[in-house]
């Protein structure tokens, strides 16, 4: 027990100091303090027809637990779903192996671990509720209950499910992660779908969300005296708040049943984890790598393996950046599976014939999104495959390496937007097209200031997935590529942002650089 307590702790301490957990950290405060808004703020985040509640301890503890609950279910996937991948790259999981641990154990060492990081940001974010119940309270009275109750009894058996299905995700499609991340997402839309008036199958609701929202919303169908259903929303609900009413909303009561559910919850994926064990792979090399065995043409196995100094080519010094930009471009060209080229080539050709605000609006985001693996380690390749030592001493590493891994990123995504590109230059609309070429680089710029700050490539990743589905969806507040309308003052915009990030990209490499 004591050996499982240690792994436990090494690995939690491990996630908590690493970069990509304090971004996430401070993103998950901003976001947290966005849960409850100001008095004269122009949004809203659950509203009922026209109805809000006051600002007691009720609304804010059961809001901010359901919003929680719903972001972090999300997010916190993405955070840790590696933790095996991660013991594997470090060799621990190496050394664990040889010890006489048990398959299911381990991994639900793994599950408690994944568990224990996001309850920390559950915890941070529980005392951000509240420090917003001082700040924006009614002038009720505070009522610690109301607070600690939903996130008991919702957002912590919820976090807990996800970091149970993260470790299951990661034993049977270890090997592919972008099946991973776009499969969780599909399951839990599906999951949020779920939406039903019937008390008896809230029990039924993995997350714990539904009954929240539905003694909220009965609480306002008892004050307009109406049985039908009220149009509900939840999310961040913008829009003219002078004819919002308040109600009061004095709490959730549970039923036993349903508190009985979460329990039955959290033994079923903890039964799951047991069942999967048997799938692990247990470090073992052969299981991970490929079948194929890759030879190396040059050399014969049956004659001299040596290699002839004759033979190589002779060496020149060149300052020229052109054969860098060469070879990131085919390093990019190369990299991920072949076929899905065969998505970008039929996304290239849907640019060229779709309506072009179709084309420009949705198809432009989605084609670009699919290279996130090809620009999430654009700037840290070197350090991902212990290089760097090496590329960093290189002649020149910021006017010749860091500008041609960047040029390199922004040839590939105007190449690919080409069609799009070409079709607004026809039809005379120079702003757009404007838009794009400075979409393209301030995407790669992003990526690269990501990789940069958390010295991986999983918060960009978890990043750029976000902003591609909101703006897909219509946040015209995240549109970086010009395909919603916006003022003459949106280029110039653009235009500062892209500044700001080539200098901080500048400024960070040279910083490390200096070490």
């Amino acid at each position: 027990m004591k050996q499982l307590y240690h792994i436990i702790k090494l690995d939690y301490l491990q996630r908590t100091r690493s970069y990509s957990f304090l971004i996430t950290l401070c993103l998950t405060l901003a976001i947290a303090y966005t849960f409850i808004p100001e008095p004269n703020a122009s949004y809203s985040t659950i509203r009922i027809a026209d109805y809000v509640g006051f600002y007691n301890s009720a609304w804010i503890g059961n809001v901010t637990a359901v919003m929680t609950s719903v972001f972090l279910s999300l997010i916190g996937f993405y955070l840790v779903n590696t933790g095996i991948k991660k013991d594997r790259e470090t060799k621990v999981g190496q050394i664990i192996a040889s010890t006489q641990i048990k398959n299911s154990v381990y991994l639900l060492t793994k599950a408690i671990s994944n568990f224990l990081v996001l309850s920390t940001i559950v915890v941070i974010v529980f005392i951000m509720s509240l420090i917003l119940f001082a700040l924006y309270n009614d002038g009720y009275s505070f009522e610690l209950f109301h607070f600690i109750e939903p996130y008991l009894l919702i957002t912590f058996p919820a976090i807990f499910l996800v970091s149970v299905i993260a470790v299951v995700f990661e034993i049977l499609f270890g090997k592919y992660t972008v099946i991973q991340n776009v499969g969780f997402f599909f399951l839990f839309t599906a999951v949020m779908s779920f939406n039903t008036q019937n008390e008896n199958y809230f029990s039924f609701d993995p997350f714990g969300n539904q009954i929240v929202v539905h003694q909220i919303e009965q609480g306002v169908k008892t004050i307009i005296n109406q049985d039908e259903n009220v149009n509900l929303s939840v999310g961040y609900i913008i829009g003219d708040k002078t004819k919002i009413q308040k109600f009061q909303f004095n709490g959730v009561d549970f039923p036993i049943a349903f508190i009985m559910s979460r329990f039955i919850w959290i033994s079923f994926v903890t039964l799951l984890l047991f069942i999967v064990s048997p799938f692990f792979h247990r470090f073992d090399n052969k299981r991970i790598s490929s079948s194929k065995r890759i030879t190396n043409p040059t050399l014969s196995s049956k004659g001299n393996n040596s290699i002839s100094l004759l033979t190589l080519p002779s060496m020149s010094f060149s300052s020229s950046i052109f054969p860098i930009i060469k070879t990131e471009l085919l390093l990019l060209f190369r990299k991920g599976k072949r076929w899905l080229w065969i998505l970008n080539v039929i996304g290239m050709i849907l640019l060229a014939v779709l309506p072009l605000k179709i084309a420009h609006q949705i198809v432009l985001p989605i084609l670009w999104f699919l290279q996130v693996s090809r620009l999430s380690d654009l700037t840290i390749k070197e350090t991902v495959n212990n290089v760097h030592y090496f590329t960093f001493t290189s002649y020149n590493p910021i006017k010749r390496l860091l500008l041609a891994q960047l040029f390199s990123g922004f040839i590939l995504m105007l190449a690919l937007a080409l069609p799009l590109v070409i079709r607004l230059g026809v039809e005379g609309n120079f702003m757009a097209v404007c838009a794009v070429f400075l979409g393209s680089l301030l995407l790669v710029l992003f990526s690269s200031i990501l990789g940069l700050l958390s010295k991986g490539k999983k918060l960009f990743e978890v990043l750029f997935f976000f902003i591609t589905y909101l703006v897909v969806n219509g946040m015209t507040f995240l549109d970086y590529y010009g395909g919603f309308q916006h003022d003459k003052m949106y280029i110039l915009w653009i235009t500062l942002l892209v500044l700001l990030l080539s200098l901080v990209n500048v400024l960070k490499r040279k910083q490390e650089l200096n070490r």
